[in-house]
């Protein structure tokens, strides 16, 4: 028995409450180890009558097995330990280490034990986070609604862009386009930041108060959030709380007063007086334009939270996506988080965090994470082809056990955004690729995004290349690639087993394989990766008399199949029913 490959972590991602009344305990072992674990739990105040069961071996990736046991109970005071079996070996692991025999007299000595779930520990998103389609607009460079509000000089919309050209994009022209997300099946829009800036990014904030005059003004957001609204499309801003820009009244008082400003210490300055070459003050990254803010201090803390009031208060919005939230203190997302929640538990938290966020997703900071370790794994896959279908699918299971059920529930999906290379230019320009992309994203767990332009097959290099102007002139689209993701997002609203049904991940051959099922329905999403045709051999349990396939995605029948050939570079939803 590997007993160096064990783990199991209390109130952590290894055991947590998926519900009031639900538990969710997982045990970690090496790979192909062991042929039986068994969970033994018990309330702690009745543990003679404790009870036993197997657990199962859920998913499996490069190193490790990984079990899971799911507990309804009444009163959530859990003490627990693990029988591992091996051969003729038996072993209890416990809070205290192995033990090749367990003294029920000692438990409380010796137990795991979850104390009792609180409601307020839970992670609770809301409630209409399963359902959504995301689209993130990069507001510059969507639709220029009002020529009146436009800056000069204007560079020409179908050119390609610079870091500081401007094009005229406007909350206007999102307001014009609300009938073409509507028609591409989108219920949620994610907007780069829309408050005064001098930039076309918006990301050197000015005066977090005011909609960017060249945006538009209050009334035109207000009218964008009611009519989205009245189409069922949600509004998500974005909040940049880590920085400023450097035109930001109080730095600005700073680098007249020195040391002497009432709001130096709003920044993190070393020495008398501001320097801007080289910057004596933090920044984002080494930008000396965006000079970081120290949310530590109380002003700033309430001056932000006054933003964040005004905003989801007056206009309604139903999100906050938070830029470079992973260097800002915990204190301070913990406090964010009762604010938003106390003026409405349905507006939804989107940290922006590249690695590993689970500090965060706790339950008491953000509802979410836009999944940049998933979109690079997908870029590995599909565009790169750095892995296969083996590969893929360990790591995909790696990065799927790091957080609970409800967290991955929640995760924003993501091919591209405005910070990485356009998809179809990482699969260089290969089509077959991207639409294998994005039928995994439709189907993984997770709500999906899609960045403007990648559903009409929009290509640029990384910034400012990924931040082209939309094409609206129809003739230039890749109507395959549009038609197939209008497709994909219909099915996905279609079929709810694809919005909250369970997950298994394998492969089978060179194929790569995900399964979603609930009682009533199961779908095989079936990629083949590969140039040349793959068959796919339909294994799954519990096939009734006159139980047959359909596949879903090209809406063809497969009736009474046990296989199916998969083209090169196609996916198929395959949809088993029971009759």
């Amino acid at each position: 028995m590997n007993k160096e490959a064990l783990c199991h972590i209390p109130k952590s991602n290894y055991a947590y409450a998926y519900k009031l009344d639900e538990l969710h305990i997982r045990l970690r072992t090496a790979k192909d180890d062991l042929e039986e674990v068994t969970l033994f739990y018990g309330n702690k105040f009745n543990w003679q009558n404790k009870k036993s069961g197997w657990m199962q071996k859920v998913y499996q990736d490069e190193y490790y097995d990984y079990y899971e046991y799911r507990l309804q109970l009444e009163d959530t005071r859990l003490g627990y330990y693990f029988g591992l079996k091996k051969g003729e070996d038996y072993l209890f692991l416990t809070e205290v280490g192995l033990e090749e025999i367990f003294n029920d007299d000692m438990a409380y000595c010796y137990y795991f034990q979850y104390p009792f779930i609180n409601a307020e520990d839970v992670h609770k998103q809301p409630s209409w986070l399963q359902d959504a389609i995301f689209y993130q607009i990069f507001v510059e460079r969507f639709f220029n609604g009002d020529v009146a509000n436009s800056p000069t000089p204007l560079t020409p919309w179908e050119d390609d862009p610079t870091p500081k050209s401007f094009f005229g994009g406007d909350l206007k022209g999102i307001i014009e386009k609300l009938d073409y997300l509507e028609k591409l099946g989108i219920n949620a829009i994610y907007l780069t930041p829309i408050f005064e800036s001098p930039s076309n990014h918006k990301y050197d904030t000015v005066d977090y108060m005011r909609i960017d005059t060249y945006f538009g003004d209050e009334k035109i957001f207000e009218e964008l959030v009611l009519k989205a609204h009245q189409k069922g499309m949600k509004i998500i801003l974005d909040a940049v709380f880590n920085h400023c820009g450097i035109a930001f009244a109080p730095f600005q008082n700073v680098m007249q007063k020195g040391r002497a400003s009432k709001y130096y210490d709003w920044f993190f300055i070393k020495g008398e007086k501001v320097i801007l070459e080289p910057p004596n003050y933090l920044t984002f990254s080494q930008v000396p334009y965006m000079p970081k803010l120290n949310t530590a201090h109380p002003e700033v803390r309430e001056y932000l939270f006054s933003v964040v009031r005004y905003w989801t208060k007056t206009y309604g919005i139903d999100g906050w996506r938070l830029d470079v939230s992973d260097e800002i203190e915990h204190g301070f997302w913990r406090a964010f988080r009762e604010l938003v929640k106390g003026i409405n538990q349905e507006v939804v938290i989107i940290g922006e965090n590249w690695h590993n966020a689970y500090p965060w997703l706790m339950g008491d900071q953000f509802d979410s994470v836009m999944n940049y370790p998933l979109t690079k794994l997908m870029g590995d896959y599909f565009a790169r082809k750095a892995i296969d279908a083996k590969a893929f699918k360990e790591q995909l299971t790696s990065l799927y056990m790091r957080y609970p059920k409800q967290v991955n529930e929640g995760m924003l999906n993501l091919l591209d955004s405005h910070d990485t290379e356009r998809f179809l230019t990482l699969c260089q320009e290969d089509k077959a690729s991207l639409k294998n992309a994005a039928a995994f994203l439709f189907g993984y767990i997770g709500i999906p995004c899609t960045y403007y332009g990648t559903e009409i097959g929009m290509i640029g290099e990384y910034d400012p290349g990924c931040r082209k102007g939309f094409d609206w002139c129809e003739a230039h689209w890749d109507q395959d690639v549009y038609h197939y993701y209008k497709r994909l997002i219909a099915i996905r609203k279609q079929e709810k087993v694809l919005q909250t049904g369970e997950m298994s991940l394998f492969y089978q051959g060179k194929l790569f394989v995900m399964r979603r099922y609930d009682q009533e329905a199961m779908i095989d999403i079936v990629i083949n990766q590969t140039q040349g045709p793959l068959t796919y051999e339909i294994a799954y349990r519990g096939k009734k008399e006159g139980g047959r396939c359909e596949e879903v995605l090209y809406n063809t029948p497969i009736n009474q199949k046990d296989s199916l050939v998969i083209p090169a570079g196609h996916t198929y939803y395959i949809k088993i029913i029971n009759s």
